[in-house]
């Protein structure tokens, strides 16, 4: 298979994203004329180094690199302040210098670390994206946004810092768990709903996991696309860019809620995504049938769109210091008008739970 290129072309940065299966084996050949005679540090995690770091690895010393290994433990808990400190220490150890490189080998908590870790120390080096998860393959490698979470929030210290390129190989997708692909298919459906209904229907037309996977290449391309053309109207996520946090304000919420434990990432968006087209609907600034037509397709992927019990002036109170929430107690929702049509909508934080938290779905 040839490999498909997309580029990004930013202000002040210009990047590539190379998808390719089998490409895990041939990116020490890729970064060696860019790179040569630089120290690489890989970021992954535990699960990821067991399965992928022996045959990147050897890509990188086979191409003349030497090559450093830094294994985080997987999981949200470990986007923290306190495993940031580590990798620093590590980095330090390593007497690693401006001109070497960081690469990210994971899913999206690895990539947010270890981009904030390379925006951050000796005040910015470089850093290369290879993503492991659907999720971070169409979302969160691309487009710079790098952090770490507090106790107070998700993503609530961060910073804009692009890689320099990011290579997605789809065969490793292979290896994820069924609920680590419905993860990343929460954020494909988020992608058709804001932008291009052809997503959904790709998607209602699978008949299986396998399926889904044999097309994977198409449906992370559109995603991407959609990302890039965001991104590059807006970097630094003041205006249409926002589209892509459908979901977000209230996944987000109920992420920390569940102190990180009870729903992933891309579970808790899917909850988002349906509460609020569920009130929006019922408003009358969604087209009817939306709802049932996202409920049908969050669930056809093994995706939750309920959850019940919760105390919601706690979600509220998580809400009011999202980053999405300004000095003026107003917050920027994002709406569904129809599949494939959205927008943005400024709402006072004190009317945002009428959208967030209807009362026939959360009791």
């Amino acid at each position: 298979m040839n490999t498909i290129s997309i580029n990004i072309n930013l202000k002040k940065k210009q990047y590539k994203i190379y998808m390719e299966r089998g490409i895990l084996t041939s990116i020490g050949k890729k970064l060696r004329q860019a790179y040569e005679g630089r120290t690489l540090v890989v970021i992954t995690d535990k699960n990821v180094e067991r399965l992928y770091m022996k045959e990147l690895k050897e890509s990188f010393l086979d191409n003349g690199f030497k090559v450093n290994v830094i294994s985080i433990e997987p999981g949200e808990k470990s986007k923290s302040l306190d495993m940031l400190k580590k990798i620093y220490e590590n980095l330090c150890e390593l007497k690693i210098k401006r001109k070497d490189v960081i690469v990210s080998l994971g899913g999206g908590v690895v990539g947010d670390l270890s981009g904030f870790a390379a925006a951050t120390y000796l005040r910015g080096i470089s850093y290369v994206q290879i993503p492991t998860s659907l999720l971070a393959q169409v979302d969160s490698s691309i487009g710079g946004k790098v952090a770490v979470d507090l106790p107070w929030g998700k993503n609530l210290v961060g910073n804009f810092y692009h890689p320099d390129a990011v290579f997605i190989d789809p065969e490793v997708l292979k290896t994820l768990s069924d609920r680590f692909f419905s993860d990343g298919m929460a954020e494909v459906i988020k992608y058709g709903f804001i932008k291009d209904k052809t997503i959904l229907e790709d998607l209602n037309s699978y008949k299986s996991k396998e399926e889904a996977l044999n097309n994977i290449e198409n449906i992370i391309y559109k995603c991407c696309s959609i990302k890039k053309k965001l991104v590059e109207e807006d970097e630094k996520d003041l205006g249409n860019r926002m589209l892509l946090n459908f979901g977000h304000t209230l996944g987000h919420a109920v992420e920390r809620y569940y102190n990180y434990s009870k729903y992933s990432h891309g579970e808790a968006v899917s909850i988002g995504m349906a509460y609020i087209t569920g009130r929006t609907e019922e408003l009358s600034i969604t087209k009817e049938g939306t709802y049932s037509y996202m409920v049908n397709i969050l669930k056809k992927y093994g995706l939750p769109v309920y959850i019940q019990g919760v105390d919601k002036n706690v979600l509220v109170d998580t809400i009011a210091l999202d980053k999405k929430s300004s000095d003026k107690n107003e917050i920027n929702l994002i709406m569904i008008e129809e599949a494939g049509k959205s927008k943005i909508r400024n709402t006072k934080l004190s009317e945002a739970a009428n959208f967030l938290f209807p009362e026939n779905l959360i009791k």
